[in-house]
């Protein structure tokens, strides 16, 4: 039952996280610095009250180690967010993010000196090549959006690449943050909740180089339509009302991994994760009518096709059915 609870958090939160999220940018493409900035004040405070009881808990990893993690981390959540400022869709958004696996593949071998079995290089050129399809594609669509002028169209693919690169680099860094972050882990245990709030807590100050940003998009915020909430009975700024359910749905996503991770084995986590991406990018291409063409349909399965390759989940199936007839 606490996994059952465990896996409902992670789609009710990380699927309407991405609902939300679109709603924001959709009105507002820059607004990724006060979207990223509130989701780590509301964690951090939440840590501080619960994690670190108000500062007087003891860290069982010396915070002299974080400041690498920390930093990498903040790097990788801004970079992320503010990639939609540079004309990415949020469907090739979320099928580039699913490019980590390359990533992490990529710095294991380099810095780690890993090995890897020949199911695992396929695996990884079917998300490679399901990624490559759906930005080639993406990239055509940019240009041929800007036909009418060719210095306009060249500027905005432009523009894009400038996006791609940035989801590039945030993709490689986040994978040098999980090695650093083995390691650490390794030699001081497991403290994934102890993690999340240093994380969230220690880059705050970091904001301060976004805070221009920051404050314009919240008076942009102020100006936008109103609307009512009936249970408090009082009119709040429609986009302000997204910002909050986006705040509190990533931390119900957050939540729901964190126990998933301690409840399940990690190909399960792997295999929740995977099927909530796919079922945010339907409801992404679906509910806010994204453009999506037969070549980012095939692109998109080939990347889970991959994923799932990866995980070894026919493998896995297959040897709890022998099993089975065994018993």
């Amino acid at each position: 039952m606490y996994t059952a609870f465990a896996i409902s958090l992670v789609f009710l939160g990380c699927c309407s996280n991405v609902v939300f999220l679109e709603l924001l940018v959709r009105d507002f493409p820059g607004c990724g610095n006060i979207v990223t900035f509130a989701q780590f004040l509301f964690i951090a405070v939440e840590g501080f009250i619960f994690e670190s009881n108000f500062g007087r808990k003891k860290t069982a990893i010396p915070l002299s180690n974080y400041a690498v993690m920390v930093t990498m981390f903040f790097a990788v959540s801004v970079i992320n967010n503010y990639a939609l400022n540079f004309n990415i869709a949020m469907p090739l958004h979320m099928i580039f993010r699913s490019g980590s696996l390359i990533a992490n593949m990529i710095l294991g071998i380099i810095i780690l000196k890993k090995r890897y079995t020949v199911s695992k290089y396929v695996s990884i050129a079917l998300v490679s090549l399901g990624i490559f399809i759906c930005t080639v594609m993406s990239a055509k669509q940019v240009a041929s959006s800007s036909e009418s002028s060719k210095e306009a169209g060249f500027w905005s693919f432009l523009h894009w690449l400038v996006g791609i690169a940035m989801l590039t680099f945030a993709l490689l860094l986040s994978a040098r943050m999980g090695i650093f972050q083995e390691t650490l882990y390794k030699k001081y245990g497991k403290h994934s909740k102890e993690a999340l709030f240093y994380n969230h807590c220690l880059p705050l100050p970091g904001f301060l180089l976004f805070s221009s940003n920051i404050y314009k998009h919240a008076a942009l915020f102020s100006q936008s339509a109103p609307i009512e909430i009936p249970i408090i009975g009082t009119t709040v700024p429609v986009m302000w009302l997204y910002l909050l359910m986006n705040v509190l749905t990533q931390y119900v996503c957050i939540r729901g991994v964190f126990i998933l991770t301690a409840e399940c084995a990690s190909l399960t986590v792997t295999l929740v994760v995977t099927l909530r991406k796919f079922i945010s990018l339907i409801i992404s291409i679906i509910y806010f009518r994204n453009p999506f063409t037969v070549w980012h349909w095939l692109g998109t399965l080939v990347v889970f096709i991959g994923t799932l390759m990866y995980t070894e989940v026919w493998t896995l199936f297959s040897s709890e059915k022998k099993q089975k007839k065994k018993d």
